[in-house]
C-alpha cells in the first residue's frame, strides 16, 4: 500500500493555516507583546520589577475580533481580581504549603465555574496560585504589580488590535452563501430528475443529503455571526455600513429556503419509499412537478446575482411552472386522485418563490 509523503500532507495543511489573515494577526500580536515589554519598566512602584506580565496581558487580549479583544481582556482582569482576593484570604490563615496550594487551586476552580465568567474562569486559580507562591511575604506588592502590568498589557493589545487593520470578517459571507445556494439548487434539480425516473429512482443521493444541507447552512450562520461580531467597535465597519444588515437578511432567506427544500425532500422520500405512509403523487402530475422543481432550482441559482433581469425571468418561470403544477393537481383531484403530497410540494415551492422575491 502506497503512503502519501509527509510533504504532500504538510504543504496543504500549511496553506490552510498560514493565511494572510493569520500572518497579520501574528504580526499584530508580536507588536503588542513587544510594545508591552518595552513599556513595562515604566510602570510605577514595585510593578517595574515584574515586566514579564505585561506581554502576557497583551497576549491574552489578542483575539480575531476587536469586540473579543475587549471582552476577553476585561474577563482576564476580572479573573485576576477574584483570584488575588481569594489568595489574600488564604494567606491570612496559611503559609504557602502544599495544602495551601491545593486549597487555592481547588477554590479557584470552583469559583471559576460560576456562570457568565467566560475566560475569567481560567485566571482565578492561576492568579491565586501566583500570589500565594510568588508573592510570599510581599503578596500585596506582587498583586499590585501583577494586576497593573497585566492591565497595561491588555490595554496595549486592545489598542494594537483596534488601530492596526482591525479584523473585519466580511469576505467569508459570500462564499458561504454561494455554497449553500449551490447545494439547495442541486437538491431541487436532483429531485426534479427523480420525478422523471422509474421508482425507486436511479439517483437517490438527494434523499440522504439532509446532513450536507445542514452543514452548508451552518457555514452561512457561522460566517454571518463572525462578520457581525467583527464589526462591533470596529472603525473599518463604517466604510460598509449596509454589509451586515444585508448578510443577516441573506441568512434569514437561506434559512427559509432550507426549511422548504428539506420539507419537499421529506415528502418525496415518503412518496417513493414509504408505501404505507399514504403519500402518493398521481402519474399525471409528475411531469409538472418535475418542471416546477427544476424552475425552483434555476430561481435559486440566480438569486443574489447582479443581473436583475435574469433573476426576474427565473422568478417568472418558477411562478408559471408552479401555476401549471397547481392546475395539474386540481385536475387530478377532480378525478378523485390523492393530491395531498403534490399540493404540499407545490405550497413549499410557492413559499420559496415568495422568499426569493421579497429578498430582492
Amino acid at each position: 500500500m502506497s503512503h502519501k509523503p509527509i510533504s504532500g500532507r504538510l504543504i496543504p495543511a500549511l496553506q490552510k493555516t498560514v493565511t494572510r489573515q493569520r500572518l497579520l494577526f501574528a504580526a499584530k500580536t508580536a507588536i503588542a507583546a513587544g510594545l508591552a515589554w518595552y513599556l513595562a519598566p515604566f510602570m510605577p512602584g514595585p510593578a517595574a520589577a515584574y515586566p514579564y506580565y505585561a506581554p502576557l496581558g497583551a497576549l491574552v487580549s489578542m483575539h480575531p475580533t476587536v469586540a473579543d479583544s475587549a471582552k476577553r481582556g476585561l474577563q482576564s482582569l476580572l479573573g485576576l481580581a477574584l483570584g488575588i482576593a481569594m489568595a489574600f484570604a488564604v494567606t491570612t490563615v496559611a503559609s504557602p504549603t502544599s495544602w495551601a496550594v491545593a486549597l487555592v487551586v481547588g477554590l479557584g476552580v470552583i469559583i471559576g465555574g460560576l456562570p457568565r465568567l467566560g475566560s475569567a474562569s481560567e485566571w482565578v486559580p492561576m492568579a491565586a496560585l501566583f500570589v500565594l507562591v510568588l508573592g510570599d511575604s510581599n503578596a500585596q506588592g506582587f498583586s499590585f504589580a501583577y494586576v497593573l502590568q497585566m492591565a497595561m498589557g491588555v490595554a496595549v493589545g486592545f489598542a494594537v488590535n483596534w488601530l492596526v487593520f482591525p479584523p473585519l470578517h466580511l469576505d467569508d459571507i459570500d462564499p458561504a452563501l454561494a455554497g449553500h445556494q449551490r447545494a439547495l439548487s442541486r437538491q431541487l434539480s436532483d429531485m426534479a430528475r427523480a420525478m422523471q425516473e422509474s421508482w425507486p429512482p436511479d439517483h437517490e443521493a438527494w434523499a440522504s443529503r439532509s446532513g450536507e444541507l445542514d452543514a452548508t447552512a451552518a457555514n452561512v450562520r457561522t460566517a454571518v455571526h463572525q462578520a457581525e461580531l467583527s464589526a462591533k467597535a470596529n472603525p473599518r465597519s463604517r466604510r460598509r455600513p449596509g454589509r451586515i444588515p444585508g448578510a443577516l437578511a441573506g441568512m434569514r432567506t437561506v434559512e427559509r429556503l432550507t426549511f422548504h427544500v428539506q420539507d419537499i425532500t421529506d415528502v418525496l422520500q415518503s412518496v417513493i419509499w414509504e408505501e404505507d405512509a399514504g403519500t402518493v403523487i398521481p402519474d399525471s402530475v409528475l411531469a409538472n412537478l418535475s418542471e416546477a422543481l427544476e424552475a425552483a432550482s434555476g430561481m435559486i441559482d440566480e438569486w443574489r446575482t447582479g443581473d436583475a433581469e435574469k433573476r426576474n425571468a427565473r422568478l417568472d418561470e418558477a411562478r408559471d411552472r408552479v401555476a401549471a403544477l397547481g392546475e395539474a393537481i386540481n385536475e387530478a383531484a377532480a378525478g378523485q386522485a390523492s393530491v395531498n403530497a403534490a399540493a404540499s410540494v407545490a405550497m413549499s415551492i410557492r413559499r420559496m418563490i415568495t422568499a426569493v422575491a421579497t429578498a430582492g
